[in-house]
């Protein structure tokens, strides 16, 4: 039984040692910040920064386990499909998801639940919370127009 126990492990830590060979989720690039929304407050921005940017910025702040799989490769896929769907540095380039961002927001969709795991910081209190929705409103428009703005950086 201790033998089979022993392969197994062995096994695990195999596998393990090999995935980390493949390269895939390092892709630690932050492009340039080309612009940012007009924000209605630095408060907004803050608060935009604290609980979003990791994902939907170029300046994401890629922590030492994102090099490690296959944590790197969610981490890469977070940010890659975040970037995609919303993009606060590159603001005016394309198309971006604001329709529903206050409501995701409000509903605690976002941030999501896995991302708070690891960054505690991100986790809003209710009144930093109602602040962000309130902000993201204003900065939006509140109609969900997809807003390019000027940025202030």
């Amino acid at each position: 039984m201790r033998r089979w126990f022993l392969v197994g492990v062995a096994a695990v830590v195999g596998g393990f040692l090999v995935i980390q060979v493949i390269p895939y989720g390092r892709d630690h690039t932050n492009p340039p910040v080309v612009a940012e929304p007009a924000w209605d407050s630095q408060a907004t921005r803050g608060l935009v920064v604290t609980a979003c940017f990791d994902c939907h910025s170029n300046e994401t702040v890629w922590p030492w386990y994102s090099n490690i799989a296959p944590i790197s490769w969610r981490l890469q896929n977070h940010v890659t499909e975040g970037r995609e769907k919303l993009n606060f540095s590159e603001w005016g380039t394309g198309e971006q998801e604001t329709e529903k961002l206050a409501e995701v927001v409000q509903d605690g969709e976002m941030p999501p639940w896995d991302y708070l795991l690891t960054h505690p910081e991100a986790r809003l209190s209710d009144a930093d919370r109602q602040a962000l929705v309130d902000g993201l409103d204003k900065t939006f428009g509140g109609s969900g127009s997809s807003g390019s703005g000027e940025g202030d950086d």
